[in-house]
């Protein structure tokens, strides 16, 4: 495998990745947010929940900038991929008429 194609995969094996934590950051939020608004909970319990939700609404926030980041790394060598195909496919033309 050629060291672009390893990195092309790597990039889409980390979007996966990220893509994974991400919907398990969002679901351990709602149930956070469940239990906040859920039932009756003690000045300690509601500030600790507090902290529990804004922590994850921060590690959210971080995978959203960092899979943006990623999706468009994996754009450009789309793009580059699709460039090269297209060049190839011209001189390839020319060369057999």
């Amino acid at each position: 495998m050629t060291k672009k194609k390893r990195e092309n995969l790597g990039v889409a094996l980390e979007i996966d990745g990220l893509e994974e934590k991400l919907s398990q950051c969002r679901r351990d939020l709602e149930a956070v947010n469940s239990r906040l608004y859920g039932a009756e909970l003690s000045p300690e319990a509601r500030r600790s929940l507090e902290k529990e939700k804004n922590s994850l609404m921060n590690k959210a926030s971080n995978y959203e900038k960092e899979l943006k980041l990623l999706r468009q790394e994996n754009r450009k060598h789309m793009v580059l991929s699709v460039a090269i195909f297209i060049l190839l496919s011209l001189i390839y033309t020319w060369w057999t008429m």
